[in-house]
C-alpha cells in the first residue's frame, strides 16, 4: 500500500510498503481522507516525543470499514460503513479513563502519535482503541470530505464544555486559524451575536474569513484592544475569551480583558521550554474568574461534532481549503506552516 513515512524531521517520503493485516480484535479501515492538523506541522518541523521515526502520523480521519476481527464486538458497525477514528486511547485502567476522560490518562496513546495515523491507504485500529470503541459511524448524509472535521471540532467542543456560553454573552477569541474559526462557529451555533476574532496577521484572518460573514474579525494593528471590548460592553469586559493559538501575550491580556463571572480557555497549549507566565491573581479572586485548560478530546465530542455537522450547525465545507494527493502531503504541510491554507485535506 501506499503511506506517507516520517523519517525525521522535514523528512516524509511517499512510499510503498506491506498492507496491514488486521487482528481477531483489530479493525481495518479503508482510509479515504486525512487532514493536515497543526500538530503535524510542528511534527514534520520539530518532532514529537511519541512519534518514533519511521512513523505514519495524521489522525483527522475518515475511511470505510474494510475488515472486522472474528473476536470484536462492535454491534453497530459491519463492513463498509462510513467512519472517523477517535484520537485519544487510554490505558483502560485509571481514574482519568474509567470516568470515560481517555484524553487525559497519564499514559494516553494516541492514533498518528504511538499508533500507525492515516497517511496511509489502510489502518489498523489496535486492540485497546477498539474496545474504547474509538471507531465512530458516521450519519449517513455526511460526507466523508467533511468528516474530517469532526476530530478537530470535537477538540473545540471540549474547550467549550467548560465555558457555558450563552446568547448574550461576547464572546472574543485569540488567533485566526481553524481552530479559532471553529471556536467561533460553535458559538453562533448557541445563538451568540457578539463573536470576534482577532489576529495580528489581519490579510490571512479576512482571507479565511470571508467565508464566516456573521463572525466579527478585529485588525489588532488599528484598535485599541481593551478600549473596544469596554465600548461594546459598556466598561464591563469579555464574557468569554479563548486563546485558540499558542501565544503567551494572548494568554496574559486575556486577565485584563475579562469581565466578573468571565470564563477563559487556555485552549492553545505554549512551548514546553517557554510555558510560564505571570498573571495578577487578583482578578480571579476579586472577579470570579474561572480558568480553563482544553486538551484533545473524547467519543462523545466526537459524536457532537458529527451532529453539529450534519444538521447543519457547522458547515464543515468552509474549513477546507484545499484537497490534495497523499503524494503533495509535504507541499501541504508547508502551504499551511505558511498560513495559505485553513484546512488541507490528504486525499488518500
Amino acid at each position: 500500500m501506499k503511506a506517507a513515512i516520517f523519517y525525521g524531521i522535514e523528512d516524509i517520503r511517499v512510499e510503498q510498503i506491506e498492507e496491514p493485516v488486521c487482528g481477531k480484535n483489530e479493525i481495518k479501515i479503508k482510509v479515504e481522507y486525512c487532514a493536515i492538523c497543526g500538530t503535524d506541522v510542528r511534527i514534520f518541523y520539530s518532532g514529537h516525543k511519541k512519534v518514533v521515526p519511521p512513523a505514519i502520523i495524521g489522525h483527522e480521519i475518515t475511511g470505510i470499514v474494510a475488515e472486522i476481527g472474528e473476536n470484536v464486538e462492535y454491534s453497530d458497525l459491519k463492513v463498509g460503513d462510513k467512519v472517523t477514528v477517535v484520537t485519544s486511547i487510554g490505558c483502560g485502567k485509571c481514574k482519568m479513563c474509567k470516568g470515560g476522560f481517555y484524553n487525559l490518562c497519564p499514559d494516553t496513546k494516541a492514533i498518528g502519535y504511538f499508533y500507525k495515523g492515516g497517511f496511509a491507504e489502510y489502518l489498523v485500529i489496535p486492540q485497546e482503541a477498539v474496545k474504547q470503541k474509538a471507531v465512530l459511524k458516521l450519519p449517513e448524509n455526511l460526507s466523508l470530505l467533511e468528516g474530517t472535521i469532526i476530530e478537530p471540532l470535537s477538540c473545540c467542543i471540549n474547550g467549550q464544555n467548560y465555558l457555558n456560553i450563552k446568547k448574550d454573552d461576547f464572546v472574543l477569541i485569540f488567533g485566526g486559524g481553524p481552530i479559532g474559526f471553529m471556536h467561533a462557529c460553535l458559538a453562533k451555533a448557541i445563538g451568540c451575536e457578539k463573536v470576534v476574532i482577532v489576529d495580528p496577521a489581519f490579510d490571512r484572518l479576512v482571507k479565511f474569513g470571508k467565508n464566516f460573514s456573521d463572525i466579527i474579525l478585529w485588525d489588532l494593528n488599528k484598535i485599541n484592544l481593551k478600549q473596544e471590548i469596554m465600548e461594546i460592553t459598556n466598561g464591563f469586559g469579555a464574557d468569554v475569551i479563548i486563546t485558540a493559538c499558542p501565544a503567551k501575550k494572548a494568554q496574559i491580556d486575556s486577565f485584563d480583558l475579562i469581565g466578573s463571572k468571565g470564563r477563559i480557555s487556555f485552549f492553545g497549549g505554549l512551548s514546553k521550554d517557554d510555558s510560564i507566565i505571570q498573571i495578577d491573581s487578583n482578578i480571579i479572586h476579586y472577579k470570579e474568574i474561572s480558568v480553563f485548560g482544553a486538551f484533545a478530546s473524547n467519543r462523545n465530542d466526537y459524536i457532537k461534532a458529527a451532529e453539529l455537522i450534519s444538521c447543519g450547525k457547522v458547515d464543515a465545507k468552509k474549513f477546507i481549503t484545499d484537497v490534495i494527493p497523499l503524494e503533495n502531503i509535504v507541499e501541504g504541510i508547508k502551504k499551511i506552516k505558511k498560513g495559505e491554507g485553513l484546512k488541507i485535506v490528504i486525499k488518500i
